[in-house]
């Protein structure tokens, strides 16, 4: 791992002429914190500057976000919640699959959307949630498949979604990720929705790998 950071979401606004901004920067940047403190937010903006300086060709999109209710608030949420830059224009091709949407621009801009359970929010027993995060991990691992392969700027929203389950490969998302200039990796990071589970202790696992192949880390709280 390289540098790591420390930063208080309630800074972001005024990030663009921090030492921290503008993401993204060269290599892989992972974002991490609990619910809801800005890392979706955080990485639609690193995004829409990168799209504003460089163009679409070569922009790859993996989005595992979940999107589930659980006392009253939204747990997650895909990153286009976050920017309308998947708005502007039609794709050319849409793909979809046994719980995952490709989408392709003309313009270059590639996104795949995993349809993702939250396992430990929906799952009635342990084994419930094992069987989901197996089922995420399965979705994610044909988008990684079907993903362009030189990508020159990759955004990943809820990373370790797809690697709650022993068949996902965290290593497998680095390894793309160094294929490309810039990539932007955000991931939960927390006990909140449990600690001694399967699930939370595979989450927590990948979280090191990844934390460990990043070249910088920003802590969100």
């Amino acid at each position: 791992m390289g540098e790591t950071v420390v930063d208080d979401p309630g800074r972001e606004a005024e990030a663009e002429d921090d030492e921290l901004s503008p993401l993204p920067r060269p290599g892989t940047t992972l974002v991490v914190g609990p619910s809801n403190v800005g890392k979706t937010t955080l990485t639609a903006r690193a995004l829409e500057r990168w799209l504003d300086a460089h163009g679409a060709a070569g922009v790859v999109v993996f989005d595992f976000g979940p999107e589930v209710e659980r006392d009253g608030r939204l747990l997650g949420g895909r990153l286009d919640r976050f920017t309308d830059r998947f708005d502007r224009a039609e794709p050319a091709t849409t793909t979809r699959g046994d719980r995952t949407t490709v989408r392709w621009w003309e313009s270059g801009l590639w996104q795949g959307v995993l349809d993702a359970h939250a396992p430990r929010t929906q799952g009635e027993t342990d084994a419930d949630a094992v069987a989901l995060a197996r089922e995420n991990a399965t979705g994610a691992a044909r988008l990684f498949d079907r993903a362009p392969a030189s990508p020159r700027a990759v955004f990943v929203n809820d990373a370790t979604i797809a690697f709650q389950h022993e068949s996902g490969d965290p290593d497998r998302l680095l390894a793309y990720c160094a294929h490309a200039t810039v990539a932007v990796v955000n991931a939960f990071a927390g006990d909140e929705l449990g600690s001694d589970d399967a699930v939370s202790r595979r989450e927590r696992a990948a979280l090191d790998a990844l934390e460990a192949g990043a070249d910088r880390v920003v802590r969100l709280w």
